[in-house]
């Protein structure tokens, strides 16, 4: 039996997850990651984490994307 927890309590979030979680679509997240200022990016491998409390605080700080 897998416990799920809830987004809001995750640090570390898949693609998909940050999408649904801040209603901003992948290829969206993904070109944003791409850049090398990004701060909330995590690479495991090649998989592509989102940190939520970093990502929180650029959404906070950004007028746009």
């Amino acid at each position: 039996m897998k416990k799920e927890i809830p987004i809001w309590e995750k640090s570390n979030l898949t693609l998909e997850e940050a999408a649904a979680y801040s209603n901003i679509g992948t290829s969206k997240l993904r070109e944003m990651t791409d850049r090398k200022d990004c701060r909330f990016v995590l690479f495991v491998g090649n998989k592509r984490l989102i940190k939520r409390k970093l990502f929180d605080q650029y959404l906070e700080n950004m007028y746009s994307i």
